[in-house]
């Protein structure tokens, strides 16, 4: 009996300890299914890097590509009206989680579902726009990064000014689509009054309008361009790049990749950080926390990249006091 007995409780103890290695053991044969909403396909090797920076997250994090993880990729090229119906095939597919890259794409993704995990890269402001409820709680099925850009209008206005001492006025192009550009555009004439600044309003929908944008910037006689961040303006860099140095306007941007395609001067949050960043918040979810439980991070790695090409194409002499604080200056 007594042998009996020590061999049932060695069986009790050994299949407690048991236990949890199966399960662990089942871990490896789980495989997510992650869904992407972008705006912009990486077709060009700036948002390739973009993109190669969430995956890197998510390899650190133990998850791979076709071993592991499946991603569903869904992006509107550029044309934000495709977004519902991008999402709402996301839904469709019933993916674990959405990876909803900018700022329309978090709204579209909301809209299609209120029990898939959302989690954003690079939204702007999206207590003040109404995509969350706060950003220690934000509440329902989306958390994830802020960029804050709308408190960075008046730092890029101050950088115009401390690169062209005499500019008295300032374009700014606007995409009204966009859902916090408005909340933009209210920091940036605040910033502009303190700095002593004329803003001249420009909105342009789509590429067709660019050219009309820039011919009243010319007409009215701007010395300096302000472009807001915004998925379509992302697609067309380049081309607003060259606008710009046609035009003979010093421009500034939120995004590095801007500098890259030619504008004078990016300064805002690394989208490549923030995009590795937002692999830990899909890492949480799959573990099995609730998004509106995880609060939405603020940058904390801001950039300053200056395009000396560029100026000196403009006849444009950076301060040295400027170039000093610049993290990176492209040749």
């Amino acid at each position: 009996m007594k042998f009996g007995r020590a061999w049932a409780i060695v069986a009790l103890v050994l299949g407690i300890f048991a236990a949890p290695f199966a399960a662990d053991a089942q871990q490896p044969g789980k495989v997510f299914r992650i869904g992407i909403l972008g705006t912009v396909p990486p077709t060009t090797p700036e948002v390739s890097r973009i993109w190669e920076a969430l995956l890197q997250g998510l390899r650190d994090l133990g998850y791979v590509e076709g071993q592991n993880i499946v991603i569903e990729r869904r992006y509107s090229e550029g044309r934000n009206e495709r977004l519902p119906d991008l999402a709402a095939d996301l839904v469709r597919l019933k993916v674990d989680v959405i990876v909803a890259a900018g700022t329309p794409p978090p709204y579209a993704a909301k809209r299609a579902t209120t029990t898939i995990p959302i989690v954003m890269t690079n939204a702007s402001d999206p207590v003040g726009s109404g995509l969350v409820a706060s950003l220690a709680r934000p509440g329902g099925n989306i958390t994830g990064l802020s960029l804050l850009s709308p408190e960075l209008a008046g730092k890029q206005l101050e950088l115009l000014k401390e690169t062209v001492p005499k500019v008295s006025r300032v374009a700014v192009l606007w995409n009204p689509a966009n859902p916090v550009h408005t909340l933009i555009l209210r920091q940036a004439e605040v910033a502009a009054r303190s700095l002593r600044l004329q803003l001249q309003i420009l909105e342009a929908r789509g590429p067709n309008e660019f050219d009309s944008a820039f011919s009243a910037m010319t007409k009215e006689r701007a010395g300096a361009l302000l472009v807001l961040a915004d998925p379509m303006f992302f697609g067309h860099r380049t081309r607003l790049a060259d606008l710009a140095a046609k035009s003979r306007l010093p421009s500034v941007f939120l995004l590095r990749e801007h500098a890259d395609a030619g504008g004078l001067m990016a300064y805002g949050p690394s989208t490549r950080d923030n995009f590795r960043r937002a692999a830990t918040y899909v890492d949480k979810i799959l573990k099995g926390a609730k998004p509106g439980d995880l609060p939405i991070e603020q940058p904390t790695k801001f950039e300053l990249v200056i395009n000396l090409k560029t100026a000196k194409a403009l006849g444009l002499t950076i301060p040295r006091f400027v170039l000093g604080r610049a993290d990176e200056v492209l040749q």
